[in-house]
């Protein structure tokens, strides 16, 4: 009403105005907030029965627009991982004969070798708990393949990507950071319930939920107390991704381990040249995997 556009040309959108109203957004708001909106727009044709009439060329083009105008206060600095180093530090940092910290440490360990992301292996809140949504000691078992590799799975009973759950998996390491020691830890001093929260620790008579909020400000803590820059929770999930790459292995494992949606986490591989040493070395035989992710399919 405000730009007078006739009703017409409303529902079904007139590329014309979604081109306009891209335009209007673009340069005050980040290129994934743009893109939000527009696909928003775009669902409502969808759910009632209109045509969607700009094309997908023409969407992209102007959403890549956006991304080119987008004021710098919206493009967030990019998160430093978490590395095997931010591990130890940490750990050097608490009492894991603590609950709390037994808990928090064997969490942190879990999401890292899982490549899991922190919203998985915790709850919202401390009344949140939901069985049919959240990872229990009895989500937990112990696989091998034919070759004798043990592998510790954890189901996930339900997540954002994948309703009806997945497995999440680690094997076990050398040093202070092994996930199954720092488990069998945190179930020895913790004793959480079967079919109860898995990182649920002992206070009082009883246990409580390990909280996300909980958990990343456990860690910010002992961060700050090592002398370290703060690291953001979504940099275990990168960090993992980085150590398995760092041990050559292949770019489509690492994406399927770590349940990448996209090729999102090739941006952080132009800032370590470690990981793409091996592929540039002269051994034909190294860089097949690298090819098949980066170039694109033949049509």
């Amino acid at each position: 009403d405000g730009k007078k556009i006739p009703k017409a040309e409303r529902a079904p959108a007139n590329p014309a105005v979604v081109a306009a109203f891209i335009s209007t957004l673009a340069g005050s708001y980040s290129g994934s907030a743009v893109a939000n909106y527009v696909c928003g727009i775009k669902a409502w044709h969808t759910i009632h029965g209109l045509a969607w009439i700009l094309s997908d060329n023409e969407m992209d083009a102007l959403l890549k627009a956006a991304v080119s105008l987008a004021p710098p206060r919206s493009k967030k600095p990019p998160q430093e991982p978490y590395t095997i180093d931010s591990l130890i530090s940490i750990r050097d940092q608490l009492d894991l004969a603590s609950p709390l910290h037994a808990a928090v440490f064997a969490c942190l360990t879990t999401v890292f070798y899982a490549t899991a992301r922190t919203g998985e292996l915790t709850t919202r809140t401390l009344r949140s708990f939901d069985p049919l949504s959240h990872v229990k000691p009895s989500d937990i078992r112990v696989d091998r393949d034919r070759q004798g590799n043990e592998v510790t799975n954890f189901q996930l009973p339900k997540t954002k990507s994948a309703p009806d759950g997945e497995d999440i998996n680690w094997a076990r390491q050398t040093g202070p950071s092994d996930p199954h020691a720092v488990l069998e830890n945190h179930l020895a001093i913790n004793a959480p319930v079967r079919d109860g929260p898995l990182f649920a620790y002992q206070r009082g008579k009883g246990h409580q939920s390990l909280t996300k909020s909980k958990f990343l400000s456990v860690l910010a803590s002992a961060l700050e107390t090592a002398g370290k820059s703060p690291l953001q929770g979504h940099g275990i999930h990168i960090g993992s991704t980085l150590e398995y790459l760092l041990r050559n292995i292949p770019f489509d494992v690492v994406k399927v381990k770590g349940r990448w949606g996209s090729d999102a986490f090739l941006v952080y591989l132009r800032r370590h040249a470690q990981i793409l040493a091996p592929y540039m070395q002269a051994q034909p035989s190294l860089h097949e995997s690298f090819l098949r992710l980066t170039l694109p399919p033949v049509r």
